[in-house]
């Protein structure tokens, strides 16, 4: 993907897998790629309408969650960018959980009933609802791992205050139920997630994506206890496939470890399942759109605030 140059641009970044230009240090355009990082590592080849299934899923449920919490989006004017306004962001990744699953799942195999400070049940299995949905937090780390962290020490890194905290808690919880709701009409379950927050005019504001197949993990609810009563696995949508497949195939972004090879069928089978959750998570029929790079800058220009 190219890197545009917009007029009044006073900054440019490259994520893992998003664009972003800062216009006049106000506002933000977002640009979804079809990168597509596991453990941390950009996998070295792109994933066909990634970036397009991403972008419109994250409109989608900021709009549906808009009445719950302010968040940043103004508007989205091509199939993979958003533009909206700049926050100052926490450095913290709050995570949101209802189910024992990932790297909770994790820790609790290997004997740890604590995570981020909060204890954990005994008695559960893999995947088995928590009595009420739990918040795991993370450092944002702008280079390296996120790292887990307990309430006690963001308060004492001074990453935010109490007050901040617990209105932030709140919007999280809040967030998961709506978007619980929404996964139930559509057949789902939304097992865990990821939120970011900044603030902005002194007010808490939702930022980045959410409830998206990368930073979310969604179960189908038929069979959902038939499954866990067998011990089986659970049939899910989320990049937890992609993450399976590199730890069978060794590698889990340590050093020394090599990306497995991406084949043509493996890159059309990962495309086809974030197809897949879009439809099934939006209720949608996808319609993908390529447009050219010319024709992206041109629709980002003319939607960007005149002021």
């Amino acid at each position: 993907m190219p890197q545009f140059q917009f007029p009044k641009q006073t900054n440019f970044y490259q994520g893992k897998v998003r664009d972003v230009y800062t216009i006049n240090d106000d506002i933000l355009v977002m640009i979804a790629s079809d990168r597509i990082s596991a453990f941390d590592v950009i996998l070295p080849k792109p994933i066909p309408y990634k970036g397009q299934v991403l972008n419109q899923v994250a409109a989608y449920m900021l709009q549906q969650t808009k009445d719950l919490c302010p968040n940043w989006l103004l508007e989205v004017p091509a199939p993979n960018a958003s533009i909206g306004v700049k926050c100052e962001p926490f450095k913290v990744e709050v995570v949101v959980r209802g189910n024992l699953c990932g790297h909770a799942w994790r820790t609790y195999s290997s004997g740890q009933r604590f995570l981020c400070g909060v204890l954990m049940p005994e008695g559960l299995k893999e995947n088995d609802f928590f009595p009420q949905p739990i918040i795991t937090p993370t450092t944002k780390a702008s280079a390296g791992h996120d790292e887990d962290i307990s309430v006690e020490e963001i308060l004492k890194q001074g990453l935010t205050n109490e007050a901040e905290w617990k209105e932030i808690e709140q919007y999280a919880l809040q967030l998961f139920n709506r978007g619980n709701e929404l996964a139930g009409k559509r057949g789902l379950i939304l097992a865990d997630t990821k939120y970011e927050f900044g603030k902005r005019d002194g007010k808490i504001v939702l930022m980045d994506e959410i409830h998206t197949p990368d930073s979310s993990r969604y179960f189908y609810s038929e069979g959902f206890e038939e499954r866990q009563q067998k011990g089986e696995k659970q049939k899910q949508l989320s990049k937890e496939f992609v993450r399976e497949w590199l730890i069978e195939n060794e590698f889990m972004g340590k050093e020394g470890q090599t990306v497995p090879e991406m084949t043509d069928t493996w890159i059309a089978t990962i495309s086809q399942r974030y197809i897949e959750l879009y439809e099934k998570v939006v209720g949608q029929k996808f319609v993908p759109e390529q447009l050219s790079e010319e024709e992206t800058f041109e629709r980002i220009l003319n939607a960007l605030p005149k002021s």
